[in-house]
């Protein structure tokens, strides 16, 4: 729960690092979130409400935290309008996403899993 909160507590912070776990936990609980808003809207018959309103919410700190996650793999945050190419600009973030962060320093700052001494 303390990577999820890490992305809102850095909400439209696009300098710095993030690591794999950080952008992958975030990913997961909000795909847990649209799947639960997704039954009550369902079971409530308000399709489309509660959905919208949480993706409006997380727009800001889903992109902040893809322009960290680049940063990590020592990529520009400008890579990630690549998506917007259908398919293919998808592939290629999700291969971006997947790789490990660069080790040591990069030009977007200090290693953050090295620094926190994980391995």
């Amino acid at each position: 729960m303390e990577w999820y909160l890490g992305v809102w507590k850095k909400f439209g912070v696009l300098e710095g690092r993030a690591r794999r776990k950080e952008y992958w936990i975030f990913v997961l609980f909000n795909l847990l979130a649209f799947i639960a808003l997704g039954f009550i809207e369902a079971t409530i018959g308000a399709p489309g409400t509660l959905v919208g309103l949480y993706s409006l919410a997380v727009l800001i700190p889903s992109i902040t935290v893809g322009v960290r996650r680049l940063h990590d793999t020592d990529r520009s945050g400008w890579w990630l309008l690549i998506g917007l190419l259908p398919l293919v600009g998808t592939v290629v973030l999700l291969v971006f996403f997947l790789i490990d962060g660069t080790q040591g320093e990069n030009r977007f700052g200090p290693s953050p899993k090295y620094s926190e001494g994980a391995v």
